[in-house]
């Protein structure tokens, strides 16, 4: 079903049915009234009703599912526990297409349980597998966590998943374009087949449905919608979108920085290395950037979250592994270095700010190529920039349009330096799978990761073992090794032969 909702005036969660523990822990952070999705979804889930939520970005879609998830499991010192059949078993699992997405979701629900001795356990790869194992040997309640490790950790009979009663699949149409459809399925399948299952997006395509009620029971399709917000997009994002040139980007972004009331801000680009080059011609102007993609490190990963969270460093440029994983409610701006594939793509990045009931603005790049693309996105959305005005850092229209004051140049004042920056947020050593051991060929994924990446030893080839010849027989042991001390090399002497036959040496010419 399709549904709009106007709260009640003074409608709090309570009133909704919550445990007394879990609505005194969320009002302790301000969290008092249901969005419309949490009201929808809510007195549904709690009745144990399998449900698909649909819902836009940054509307509460976590806390829809969250709380009933973890008002049906039981803790250790909890009524309930001792009726369990395997204690100490999970007995949720929430499953997640990103890391960093799986750190959010976490997040919510470890807040959420605050009051609670119910154990929740952040699953992904990247991370030493030891912890994890040790968190599932001495009991969780509820596991978080990616596809691949979790199916790492079952095959390895690590985490048991037979007594599982609920289950989430979050960001299900991620989950489907980055090809993790069969490992769901193998995750579902080593689950009861009696179980409470939810599915939450903010964009839900035929594949993920038919999906989900292959899995499902009698689901109640849910599509929570402000009757104030009736657009594809929050309404409380402002839209802007300009024609501009490759060569240009850099110019213009280094103005958007400088914008009055500019909070935090996150730049998306579409490739890893884009996204490293911006970040570090940022940083080289003045501002405290980070990045965040692909071919970082988890440790490095988490680092540029943290800065970010911590306002460290207030730009973020990241690839859109980030795009469903930053739940940060003061983004004031988000940019859009490169125009995005699709709507969907461009509703989550854009989603990152406007959260919570807070304004943002979200501004797209769109080269000349990019322009197909871009008109596809406006009529999808109907953002209503059919013609992005052509745009470079001379033009007043910018620093009209976006509150830029008008004697922002390209590097930001030394006096407005006032960031630590990245530098002053310390790597954490996460024990990172997935090394190389000879770290020749991934020398920036160890300086990423905070490993000194190992260097050739000319004499690890002459004094650390038995050589060919040496092997067979000994034969080369008399014959000097070429070092420092013996510039000269000895020259191979050579024997002319016709047909088998030594040759005599010819005279020189004359």
């Amino acid at each position: 079903m399709t549904a709009t909702y106007a709260a009640p005036v003074g409608e709090t969660f309570l009133d909704l049915g919550v445990d007394q523990r879990i609505v005194d822990a969320l009002a302790s952070y301000d969290i008092v009234h249901p969005f419309p999705i949490q009201a929808l979804t809510l007195p549904v889930a709690l009745a144990g009703h399998d449900i698909i939520g649909q819902a836009k970005t940054g509307t509460g879609k976590t806390l829809g599912f969250g709380i009933p998830l973890l008002q049906k499991a039981a803790g250790p010192d909890e009524s309930g526990w001792n009726g369990l059949e395997a204690p100490g078993k999970p007995q949720a699992v929430v499953i997640v297409p990103t890391r960093e997405l799986a750190v959010q979701v976490a997040g919510d629900l470890e807040l959420a349980a605050t009051n609670r001795s119910v154990r929740v356990l952040q699953v992904y790869g990247g991370r030493a597998f030891e912890p994890q194992i040790a968190a599932l040997n001495s009991g969780v309640e509820v596991v978080v966590g990616t596809p691949g490790r979790m199916i790492d950790l079952m095959r390895q009979g690590r985490l048991d998943l037979g007594h599982v009663t609920t289950v989430v699949l979050d960001e299900a149409d991620e989950m489907l374009d980055m090809g993790f459809l069969p490992n769901v399925e193998t995750l579902l399948a080593a689950m009861p087949t009696e179980r409470h299952t939810m599915l939450f997006s903010a964009t839900m395509p035929g594949p993920v449905v038919t999906m989900a009620r292959r899995y499902m029971v009698q689901a109640t399709h849910i599509r929570a919608q402000d009757p104030e917000d009736e657009g594809a997009t929050v309404k409380d994002i402002h839209q802007v979108a300009y024609r501009v040139h490759s060569l240009n980007k850099v110019e213009i972004l280094a103005r958007l920085l400088q914008a009055k009331d500019r909070g935090r801000t996150i730049i998306f680009a579409r490739t890893k290395r884009t996204a490293a080059k911006v970040a570090d011609d940022l940083a080289g102007r003045g501002f405290a950037a980070a990045s965040i993609h692909g071919d970082l490190g988890q440790g490095a990963r988490e680092q540029a979250l943290r800065a970010f969270r911590k306002g460290k460093v207030d730009v973020l440029v990241a690839t859109d592994v980030a795009a469903r994983g930053i739940d940060v409610d003061d983004v004031t701006h988000v940019i859009n270095f490169q125009c995005p594939e699709d709507d969907k793509i461009y509703l989550h990045r854009t989603g990152r700010t406007g959260r919570a009931g807070n304004k943002g603005t979200a501004i797209t790049f769109v080269d000349w190529d990019e322009m197909p693309r871009w008109g596809l996105i406006n009529k999808a959305l109907d953002l209503g920039i059919s013609e992005p005005p052509e745009t470079y850092h001379t033009s007043d229209h910018l620093y009209s349009d976006l509150d830029i004051d008008a004697s922002a140049g390209s590097f930001l004042p030394k006096a407005q330096r006032t960031l630590a920056g990245l530098a002053a947020e310390e790597v954490e050593d996460l024990g990172e799978t997935g090394k190389r051991r000879f770290d020749g060929r991934s020398k920036a994924r160890s300086r990423a990761s905070g490993s000194a990446p190992r260097t050739h030893d000319p004499k690890r080839r002459q004094g650390g073992g038995k050589s060919r010849q040496g092997a067979q027989g000994g034969q080369a042991k008399d014959r000097p090794l070429p070092d420092a001390e013996s510039p000269v090399r000895r020259q191979r002497s050579r024997r002319r032969t016709r047909g088998g036959k030594p040759v005599a040496p010819s005279s020189p010419r004359g």
